[in-house]
């Protein structure tokens, strides 16, 4: 039966599924985890073909391959309006401490685009992580500490201008430095080995990305008080 109550409530990690690639064994991974998978619409039809079936799906519908059969399988709940995409009803419609939001990125680069206005929107309140095959990306409003390992990649890319008052355990410090979109970016980066600490002067959103291996330890990171 298709629903419209929102929003719902998680006290645990969940995952956003859009209709964009997705990495099946990931799916199934974040499933024995107990993470909760919710469908951005199509969404739906990707965790369908991982073997499993949604905890929600959520959207306008029209992109779900069989609406009438999910609906006697899992919650629907249908938001007709047009004028967010799925992936930002999605997220007004939930609550969780950490939110994966796979399949929002790649192919399309609209979608793409779309995706980061979505959790520039949300980064003061929500933690975000972008998740494809080879990044995850955490929208950070504020100061972020974590630890990598030596040389890893660090990448920081400013959402917005924003400068940084300073930062520990990179081998290119922030001390400073003025990030925008049109300048100066914090592409390629890389670790000195151990703690990571990046302080921004204001609570602008900024992006992190690492590794897609280091996508447990920020979740842990996130989780921890961030």
């Amino acid at each position: 039966m298709t629903e419209t109550t929102t929003p719902l409530v998680f006290d645990q990690p969940i995952a956003i599924v859009g209709g964009g690639t997705t990495d099946p064994a990931l799916l199934r991974d974040l499933a024995k985890r107990g993470v909760p998978l919710i469908g951005a619409d199509g969404g739906a039809d990707i965790i369908g073909a991982a073997g499993i079936i949604p905890d929600a799906i959520i959207g306008d519908l029209d992109s779900v391959s069989d609406r009438a059969a999910w609906e006697q399988k899992t919650r629907v709940i249908h938001i007709p309006e047009q004028i967010t995409t799925d992936f930002q009803k999605t997220l007004y419609s939930t609550q969780a401490p950490v939110t994966l939001a796979l399949g929002m990125t790649g192919g399309r680069l609209d979608h793409t685009l779309a995706a980061l206005s979505a959790v520039l929107q949300v980064a003061r309140n929500r933690h975000v992580l972008l998740v494809d095959e080879v990044d995850v990306a955490l929208a950070v409003s504020g100061p972020f500490s974590f630890t990598a390992t030596k040389a890893e990649r660090v990448s920081i890319h400013p959402l917005l201008p924003i400068t940084f008052t300073h930062s520990d355990g990179l081998f290119y410090p922030l001390n400073g430095l003025t990030l925008e979109p049109t300048g100066l970016l914090g592409t390629s980066n890389a670790a000195l080995g151990g703690p990571v600490q990046i302080v921004p002067e204001t609570l602008t959103p900024w992006l992190l990305l690492l590794p897609r291996e280091r996508l447990w330890d920020l979740v842990a990171a996130c989780t921890a008080g961030h």
